[in-house]
């Protein structure tokens, strides 16, 4: 629905012409007029000029989307594309009709361009099948809206004609095209096993062979396969074989296993300290979470795996500092490097994949890192044309390499230990301290009921208790 929103909004903002929008028009053709009508070129104009697209290709794109989902679409073929030329469209208005009326109507219309497609008769005898019984009840009302569509202007009557073509051209589409509204499961499981019998929506097979879509249709002629061809999908038949499966009892142990040791981590499920912000909109958690000096729990976490200490910006440092100690710093700087890639603006991501070329890869490069072949050719190709993931299958040897070898030796380090027993102390002192106090109140507090007669007064200095 937030697509549908985006898309809605965006077609009433063209279809306002006080505000700026695309104007409508009625062009002559050679023998008739076409009313309402607006150019390709016009809204690829207009989504250009309001919408700051800069590359004339992405707002062609753009268009082709919302044809797509049947807001605009042309008058002329059952193509939902936009073309960057004089090709004439129009809007569409939303008419639910039934396909079956639509379909029963456009046989009564003796007009040669109104005459059904193959699969359209397909769906007509296929519907006439399905509603035997109401199908008289359908012929009345598609002849009762036949007289009302004659008693209309012959502009309207073209108008309506095209959008309940294009409106069935979305919800009923062409034989291999998407139907952009519908998402159901079966359908997608059918449509990954073509050559079993297909049905309709109504339930009754479908019998002819479905014809690929023109825009589906591929530009590279077809080809028999070749040798190498047939050797690529053996090795690939091979490796799925050998994919490793697990039983559904194991990955339920793992996953019991992963919550039991992520339980006391959840603010939801165990007792925080301080309390949860999310109940007493108390922040200290929070901020204690995000300080730089970490808690005994938070550096007990970065020994769960290389990733959960990579989420702690306290755990990233000491693990730097641990690998600046070995001097292979580089393999996380270089990590963390691509990571910031990732979060860039697209016009500034070409200029920084090369610094991190030039930093890490290229040949000289002060910090220098260790990839193996495959990694290193798969980068510099992306690096051809260069965007946010050419680094990603460097930036996987990267991460496994010192998930296998320096995260191992960082646990057994000095740095880790020291941290982690130092956080432990400290907490313990500071349990030590609170149950002292906690003590020292509760003495107090007794003391002060049975000493109520003493017009003395008690007071607490340096943990010893002073009766005067």
């Amino acid at each position: 629905m937030i697509v549908y929103r985006k898309i809605e909004d965006i077609v009433t903002r063209i279809q306002d012409e006080k505000t700026g929008g695309v104007p409508l028009r009625t062009v002559k053709s050679f023998l008739s007029k076409i009313p309402s009508v607006v150019s390709g070129m016009d809204i690829v104009q207009w989504l250009t000029k309001n919408l700051s697209i800069d590359d004339q290709a992405e707002a062609i794109h753009l268009g082709s989307l919302i044809a797509a989902h049947g807001y605009i679409f042309p008058i002329s073929d059952h193509v939902l594309t936009l073309k960057d030329d004089g090709t004439l469209y129009r809007f569409q208005v939303n008419k639910d009709l039934p396909q079956a009326i639509y379909l029963c109507k456009r046989t009564m219309q003796n007009k040669a361009r109104l005459e059904l497609a193959d699969y359209e008769a397909e769906n007509l005898a296929r519907l006439q099948r399905a509603f035997a019984r109401k199908w008289e009840f359908i012929f009345m009302q598609a002849e009762a809206q036949v007289k009302i569509d004659r008693k209309k202007d012959k502009a309207d009557r073209k108008i309506l004609d095209s959008q309940e073509r294009a409106f069935w051209d979305v919800h009923r589409p062409v034989p291999g095209c998407v139907n952009t509204t519908e998402m159901d499961i079966r359908k997608c499981r059918r449509e990954r096993n073509p050559h079993r019998v297909k049905k309709s929506v109504y339930g009754v097979p479908d019998e002819g062979q479905s014809q690929p879509s023109p825009i589906h249709i591929s530009s590279q002629p077809s080809r028999n396969p070749s040798k190498e061809d047939v050797e690529k999908e053996i090795t690939f038949l091979n490796i799925q074989l050998d994919r490793h499966c697990m039983k559904v009892s194991k990955v339920a142990d793992s996953l019991m296993a992963y919550t039991e040791q992520f339980m006391e981590y959840d603010a939801f499920v165990s007792v925080t300290e301080p309390s949860n912000p999310w109940i007493s909109d108390d922040t200290s958690f929070w901020e204690l979470e995000a300080s730089r000096d970490p808690s005994q729990q938070r550096v007990k976490k970065w020994g769960f795996s290389l990733e959960e200490a990579l989420k702690d910006s306290a755990g990233r440092d000491q693990f730097l500092k641990f690998l600046e100690s070995e001097f292979s710093s580089e393999n996380l700087r270089f990590w963390l490097a691509v990571q910031d890639l990732k979060r860039q603006p697209l016009q500034e991501v070409p200029v920084r994949a090369q610094e991190i070329w030039k930093e890490f890869l290229a040949e000289g490069a002060p910090s220098s890192i260790n990839l193996d072949s495959h990694s290193y050719e798969r980068t510099s190709q992306n690096l051809k044309d260069p965007g946010r993931y050419s680094f990603e299958d460097a930036q996987e040897h990267i991460f496994q390499l010192m998930k296998s070898d320096s995260y191992a030796r960082f646990l057994r380090s000095n740095i880790y230990q020291d941290l982690l027993l130092a956080r432990k102390k400290v907490n313990t002192e500071q349990g030590r301290r609170t149950s002292l106090e906690k003590f020292t109140r509760s003495v107090v507090s007794d003391w002060r009921e049975g000493c109520s007669y003493h017009t003395g007064w008690l007071s607490i200095s340096d943990n010893t208790l002073i009766l005067e």
